[in-house]
């Protein structure tokens, strides 16, 4: 099945997009994101993001500053990651190197240990293993569209606090030392956020939960009851009807919306070699349903990222 690309209002544009399931990823075909697209253009694929949540391009050949040229199209570009180093000469750029430790294995939403998560992210392959090392995206507005009316009423209460420190409930071991320095720079600065576990999307309306691997306890309850609740929640993002899964070929992009997923990199390529780069858009604070937003209670992320206008 393809259709036109269209807003959340339903205005047709001249995108053509494949939806993969019914609730999460599509795929645009014909457009070649190293040329200079039109905002009719850029207005579909916005469009298609809203609607699917993940979108994918196939077998792009795109240069480093064409992968930046496409991703500014969308809104300021961040820093990129609050406390990895970027990629050499290309501040906006996070490598993702599997020889260097880059192994995403979590469900999450990009940094939401910030006050700040991104809007977009656009990832790149650059080396991708003959298999193995699929990425897996889960749609958060469905997860809570689908919680038990109970559920609903209670996750919209709540607030949960994110952070890049390890938990202490959890032992953490590494594979290798590349891995435990990559852990070392990871939370070399440590934030912390207290987010409404279900979040207003600022531009189609749309509840989501806003949970992820980050989200450590639940703010009013002991360490006990936060992972029960947040186990409970966050086991009904992942489900087979929320998730699209994209076996990766080299020079695909995917673009996401933060607030409306998580994704998880499985790690199942062993020692073969695996890199992608992203880039991410600036994004509002989380708001929610009461109004509230988001609160930085540690650290400053405002070398990482301005905050966007979504």
């Amino acid at each position: 099945m393809t259709h036109n690309g269209a807003d959340q209002r339903g205005s047709a544009t001249s995108v053509q997009v494949e939806p993969l399931t019914i609730r999460t990823g599509a795929v645009v075909q014909g457009v070649d994101l190293s040329e200079d697209l039109s905002d009719e253009v850029i207005g579909g694929i916005r469009g298609a993001l809203l609607r699917h949540r993940v979108i994918f391009f196939r077998r792009q050949r795109l240069s480093g500053e064409q992968h930046l040229s496409f991703a500014s199209r969308f809104g300021e570009i961040t820093a990129g990651h609050p406390t990895l180093s970027p990629e050499p000469g290309q501040p906006h750029v996070l490598e993702l190197d599997s020889l260097a430790g880059g192994r995403a294995d979590g469900w999450h939403t990009d940094n939401t240990f910030t006050d700040r998560p991104p809007t977009f992210s656009v990832l790149r392959s650059v080396v991708i293993p003959p298999c193995g090392g699929d990425t897996i995206w889960a749609n958060t507005v469905a997860a809570y569209e689908h919680l038990p009316e109970p559920l609903r009423l209670l996750a919209g209460t709540l607030r949960s606090v994110h952070t890049n420190a390890p938990d202490i409930a959890s032992s953490v071991t590494f594979a290798d030392e590349a891995a435990r320095l990559h852990e070392q720079e990871f939370v070399s600065t440590v934030f912390e956020t207290e987010h409404p576990v279900v979040r207003v999307h600022p531009e189609t309306g749309e509840l989501a939960l806003l949970l992820g691997g980050f989200a450590q306890r639940i703010v009013g309850l002991s360490g006990r009851e936060s992972r029960a609740v947040i186990g409970m929640l966050q086991d009904r993002v992942p489900t087979p009807e929320n998730t699209v899964r994209w076996h990766w070929e080299q020079g695909d992009v995917a673009m996401w919306d933060n607030r409306s997923t998580q994704h998880y990199a499985v790690n199942d390529y062993g020692d073969i070699h695996r890199v992608v780069k992203r880039v991410t858009v600036a994004g509002a604070v989380p708001v929610g349903i009461d109004g509230r937003p988001s609160v930085a209670l540690r650290g400053d992320a405002s070398a990482y990222s301005v905050v966007g206008a979504y």
